[in-house]
C-alpha cells in the first residue's frame, strides 16, 4: 500500500495553500477573515445583469477554447483605452483561462521546460513556486527588502544565467503592495534582452493602486519587453468576482500558441456565461477604476491605522489590498504560525503567517499578512477585536 500512496516527486516538494487553510480555520472559529483576498461586498450590477442575461439566453455550452470572441475583443479594447499605444490582437494574442491561477500554470507548462530556471521575487505569492516546480523548472529567488521592498541590482543580475527561461513580476505585488517602478522594469528589460528571457507578469491588481495616474507600469509597455512578455490578469480582484474564475493571458502570438495548447488540455475553457459578463466588465467607464482605487485607499488607511495602534509594524502598501506587518512587538518569540493561529482562536481575526511567502520559513517568522478587501463594517469589527492584543 505504501507504493500506491506515494506522491509524485513534484507534489512532495510543496504544501497545500496556507492562505486557503487559514480561511478554513476562520470558518471553524467564526473569525473575521482577513486572510484570503476576496471581497465581502457585491460586484458591479452590470456584471450580474450580463451573467443572468447570458444564462437566460441559454449560453450554456463551450465557448471557443481560448475564449469567446466578444470577450477577447472587449479585453483588447479595454487594454487600448487604459494604456494608449499597447495594441493587442484578440484573435492571436489572448487566451481566456479559468482564473489567473490557471493562466499562470498554463503559461509555465506551455513555455518553460524541465531544467530551466525561473526567477521569483521573494516574498512571493504562494502559487509561483509550485507552478515552476510543476513545469519542471527550478525557482531562483531574489529578495525584496523591507520596508520599501526594493531589490538589490547586483543580486538580480547574478540570478540571470544561460539557464534562465523566465522571470515572474507581480505588480502591484502580493503580499507586499510594492509597485515596480519604470527604472526597475528598465533594468529587468535590459537583463531579459541580454539573456533572452521571458517576463511573466501577474497584473491582477492593476487598478488597485494608490500612486495615481501612471503608477502602474505594465511590463509589456516597456521598451525591450514587448515581444517577450506574458501578461496574466483576471476579473477576480478588479470586479469583486473571485469565485467566477475568468482570467486571461496577453502575449505575442507565438507565445500565446503554446499557452493555448496547454490551457486546452488543462480546463478546455472558462465558463461561457461568465465570459459574457466579462464583456460588460471591460466596458465599465474610467470612473469605475478611479472610484475603485479611492475606496481601497480608504480601506487601507482604516486598517493600517488600527494595526499601528495595536502595536504592529506596518508597511503601508502602494498597491493591491494586503498589509505586511512586523510582529516583533506583539510576538517576540517569532513564531508566525502559532501567532496567526492564536489570532484566529483567541482574538477572532484570521491572517496569513508570513512564512508562507518565503522559501525559508524562518525569513517570515516575524511577519503576518492582513487582507482588506472588505466592507468598512468588517474592518471596524476586526480592529475592535485586535485591540484585545494591546
Amino acid at each position: 500500500m505504501a507504493g500506491v500512496a506515494r506522491l509524485s516527486a513534484k507534489a512532495a516538494t510543496f504544501t497545500e495553500s496556507v492562505i486557503r487553510d487559514m480561511t478554513r480555520l476562520a470558518v471553524a472559529h467564526g473569525a473575521v477573515n482577513l486572510a484570503q483576498g476576496f471581497p465581502d461586498f457585491a460586484c458591479p450590477v452590470e456584471l450580474k445583469e450580463a451573467a443572468k442575461a447570458a444564462i437566460d439566453a441559454d449560453d450554456n455550452q463551450y465557448a471557443i477554447t481560448w475564449g469567446a470572441p466578444a470577450f477577447r475583443a472587449a479585453v483588447a479594447a479595454k487594454v487600448a483605452r487604459a494604456y494608449p499605444g499597447w495594441t493587442v490582437d484578440p484573435d492571436s494574442e489572448i487566451c481566456v483561462t479559468c482564473g489567473a491561477t490557471e493562466a499562470m500554470i498554463a503559461t509555465m507548462l506551455g513555455l518553460v521546460d524541465p531544467g530551466d530556471e525561473v526567477i521569483l521575487f521573494e516574498p512571493f505569492y504562494e502559487n509561483y513556486g509550485p507552478d515552476a516546480i510543476l513545469s519542471g523548472a527550478q525557482p531562483r529567488l531574489v529578495s525584496l527588502r523591507a520596508p520599501d521592498w526594493t531589490f538589490d541590482e547586483a543580486e538580480l543580475r547574478a540570478a540571470f544565467s544561460d539557464r534562465t527561461r523566465a522571470i515572474v513580476v507581480n505588480t502591484p505585488h502580493n503580499p507586499t503592495g510594492k509597485m515596480f517602478t519604470r527604472a526597475e522594469l528598465d533594468l529587468i528589460a535590459e537583463l531579459c534582452q541580454r539573456h533572452d528571457v521571458l517576463v511573466i507578469t501577474d497584473e491582477i491588481y492593476e487598478h488597485i493602486q494608490y500612486l495615481g495616474h501612471g503608477g502602474h507600469v505594465p511590463p509589456a509597455t516597456v521598451p525591450g519587453l514587448e515581444d517577450r512578455t506574458v501578461t496574466v490578469n483576471a476579473l477576480s480582484k478588479t470586479y469583486a468576482v473571485t469565485g467566477w474564475r475568468v482570467g486571461w493571458t496577453i502575449a505575442p502570438a507565438a507565445l500565446t500558441a503554446g499557452i493555448r495548447k496547454t490551457h486546452d488540455f488543462l480546463t478546455v475553457g472558462a465558463a461561457a456565461p461568465l465570459q459574457a459578463a466579462g464583456v460588460a466588465a471591460m466596458g465599465l467607464p474610467a470612473s469605475y477604476y478611479t472610484g475603485l482605487a479611492d475606496a481601497y485607499r480608504a480601506r487601507r488607511d482604516l486598517l493600517c491605522d488600527a494595526l499601528a495602534e495595536v502595536g504592529f509594524g506596518v508597511s503601508r502598501p502602494d498597491g493591491a489590498y494586503y498589509v505586511m506587518c512586523d510582529t516583533r512587538a506583539l510576538d517576540p518569540a517569532g513564531d508566525d504560525v502559532a501567532f496567526a493561529k492564536r489570532l484566529v482562536s483567541e482574538i477572532g481575526v484570521a491572517t496569513v503567517p508570513g512564512s508562507s511567502f518565503f522559501a525559508d520559513p524562518a525569513d517570515g517568522r516575524h511577519i503576518i499578512r492582513f487582507a482588506f478587501p472588505k466592507r468598512h463594517e468588517t474592518l471596524l469589527e476586526a480592529a475592535s477585536r485586535l485591540r484585545k492584543l494591546a
